[in-house]
């Protein structure tokens, strides 16, 4: 924390466990006091008419009285107790006439203390439940009886962990941009003696898993200040009024604890543009976003407090909160890039003991478009994978599990399955293959498996080389015809009879690719390089597409050109599989044979005919061609039949 800090005025909740357990100690020595402390009586008790008589009988030697008891010792050394009825004005002068001698005694303090507590305690626990309301009426938070109107933010510190820019790595540029913030956070003086001003606002804008709230805490951590956390979500209510009253909240407590950070993760919640909502214009949400606005940037300067917002949808955000003055810099968090996953697993990997095999750099290569989220899911499952085989070590065959886990689903080994679906399966994954090796433009295979995973029964998995930020017209061709590679295969070996479901999601992604290639990227010779299909936005159509300048002939030639490349990519897998043959039914038996090939495997195979296994007892294996059915290896349950996106 910095040293201008204001101290915590927060009671210690220690004290105030001591405090409740001291009440309650208290409350139970009155109640015994009350009833369990009645003093103790002494000797036999006797009625007070036969008190009287035993005075008058001479047999009484000495008493003691007291308003409510008289106590006594009898001449043969025997005690008794009676409680006097009434006032006996002739009492003393009978023990005078009996030669007893007699003393007096106040009442007992302790009785009159219980009375008046009994008398009391209905009055004190009103006292109390009145008590008990008030405070949850001001309780912070709003988590009091009527606390709507309170701020949900959660005050981060030191205590839930520190966390760091050498914590985040992979987003070298998005924490550059960001070090300014720390700098001035730091040193205000630096930056203000020569009149500049320090961004107000820092938009994180990344597909989920980028790091953005990891960056926001590290930028906390860096300069050592306070860290407010909140959702977008927590600020809308049912109730009118509720959000607004909930962002001056905030910002007063940021004011307290200034220079501060203030983080508002998925901002869109409640800062979408407004004039979309379902009714009027004034509804709960947009005045949240008006008091948002004018807390950021209004009348009253707010100084020493750092608004940083996380969002995916950066598109959809009102205009006004992302102005200058507001919401200045916004900071893209993108996609790691190789280096970055790199470092990503390098941060992952010190909580986990590795074994010497274990090479960042390859897992990092085999790891296109995964997050630094992924990346840390990754390295867990390696993890527990070697936890559950009993490993000391996790070493690099975990980690190749476990990135076939993440990217193609948990093996479905107890799946059974008949020896024609498990023909049909290589067949149709060998289909896929086949294509891809011979398509220049399709990346390279990296390894094919007929073992059902998730909801596929068989998957080819294709890896690029290298990163790509953008595709190509003639990658989109081969991804078209690798992914009609299953159902061709399917057809020149069965026959167009027996062709099976297994090629739906194929055709799924064949269709969606070309009809983006048509409506959105510009690539089709017939429609020009022209949008003719965008996404709606607003509450309204979210998540769907709509077609622009589409007339009903315009619509029949979209529809004509997606069929055609679909057609196309088909035929062309046609061309490649025919002219293969014999590469097809040499993959597909060993595929039966083995259940996964990797990419290195299936090029030695095609190349000279035969896998060379270490593992295999009789040495280099050589699989010849059949055209009939191919029995599997006893013992083993296959999967087969559906590749999801032919890839």
């Amino acid at each position: 924390m910095s040293d201008n800090q204001e101290p915590d005025n927060t009671p210690n909740p220690w004290m105030k466990s001591l405090v409740v357990w001291g009440g309650i100690f208290l409350a139970l020595l009155l109640v015994v006091s009350m009833f369990g402390g009645s003093r103790e009586t002494a000797g036999t008790q006797i009625s007070y008419s036969d008190f009287r008589d035993r005075v008058a009988e001479g047999s009484v030697q000495e008493v003691t009285i007291a308003p409510d008891l008289i106590t006594g010792t009898l001449k043969n050394n025997g005690t008794f107790s009676t409680v006097p009825v009434g006032s006996d004005p002739g009492l003393t002068d009978m023990l005078d006439q009996a030669n007893v001698e007699y003393s007096g005694k106040p009442a007992d303090q302790g009785n009159l203390w219980a009375a008046i507590l009994v008398n009391t305690l209905p009055f004190l626990l009103i006292l109390g439940i009145a008590f008990f309301a008030l405070r949850q009426v001001q309780k912070g938070g709003g988590s009091g009886a009527m606390g709507f109107g309170k701020s949900k933010a959660k005050l981060l510190t030191e205590k839930q962990g520190r966390v760091t820019f050498d914590d985040v790595a992979g987003i070298d540029e998005a924490r550059e941009e960001l070090q300014e913030i720390v700098e001035f956070l730091k040193d205000p003086s630096r930056f203000s003696k020569l009149g500049g001003q320090i961004p107000k606002g820092a938009l994180l804008v990344g597909s989920p898993g980028t790091g953005k709230t990891l960056l926001a805490r590290a930028i906390a951590g860096e300069a050592r200040v306070p860290f407010f956390t909140i959702s977008g979500s927590d600020f809308v209510e049912m109730f009118v009024g509720v959000g607004a009253s909930r962002v001056r909240d905030m910002f007063e407590q940021a004011k307290k604890n200034a220079p501060c950070i203030v983080f508002i993760d998925e901002i869109d919640a409640v800062g979408r543009h407004r004039g979309n909502g379902i009714g009027n214009s004034n509804d709960e949400r947009e005045q949240t976003l008006n008091q948002l606005l004018v807390e950021m940037d209004g009348f009253e300067a707010n100084e020493g407090i750092i608004i940083i917002a996380a969002t995916n949808r950066p598109d959809v955000l009102d205009p006004a909160l992302l102005r200058p003055g507001r919401f200045d810099r916004q900071v893209v968090v993108p996609i790691p890039d190789i280096d970055g996953r790199e470092k990503i697993l390098a941060v992952h990997m010190k909580k986990v003991p590795l074994a010497p095999d274990v090479n960042a750099r390859t897992i990092a290569r085999g790891t296109p478009g995964f997050s630094g989220a992924d990346l840390a899911n990754l390295v867990n499952e390696a993890a527990l994978l070697a936890a559950r085989r009993n490993k000391r070590l996790v070493a690099m065959q975990e980690f190749e599990d476990a990135k076939d886990k993440v990217m193609m689903g948990s093996e479905r080994k107890s799946m059974v399955m008949t020896d024609d679906e498990k023909k049909m399966t290589a067949y149709h994954e060998a289909g896929h293959a086949i294509v891809a090796v011979h398509e220049p433009a399709s990346d390279p295979i990296h390894k094919a498996t007929i073992i059902p995973r998730g909801r596929a029964l068989g998957m080819v998995m294709r890896l690029p080389e290298r990163d790509n930020y953008s595709y190509h017209r003639d990658k989109m061709h081969a991804n078209l015809a690798v992914s009609m590679g299953g159902r061709v295969a399917e057809e020149i070996i069965f026959g167009h009879d027996k062709v099976s479901s297994g090629a739906s999601s194929d055709i799924q992604y064949a269709t969606d690719l070309a009809k983006n290639m048509v409506t959105k990227w510009g690539m089709s010779d017939k429609l020009g390089p022209l949008m003719y299909e965008q996404s709606q936005e607003g509450y309204l159509g979210m998540g769907q597409t709509q077609r622009t300048m589409a007339g009903a002939e315009t619509n029949k030639l979209i529809d004509a050109e997606i069929k055609d490349l679909v057609e196309s990519s088909h035929r062309r897998a046609t061309e490649v599989l025919t002219e293969h043959e014999d590469q097809l039914h040499l993959l597909a038996q060993a595929m039966l044979e083995y259940e996964t090939l990797t990419g290195e495997e299936i090029k030695t195979l095609l190349e000279n005919g035969k896998i060379d296994r270490p593992d295999t007892p009789s040495g280099p294996v050589a699989v010849q061609p059949s055209h009939g059915s191919a029995v599997p290896r006893a013992g083993k349950r296959f999967g087969g039949g559906e590749a999801p996106q032919g890839a």
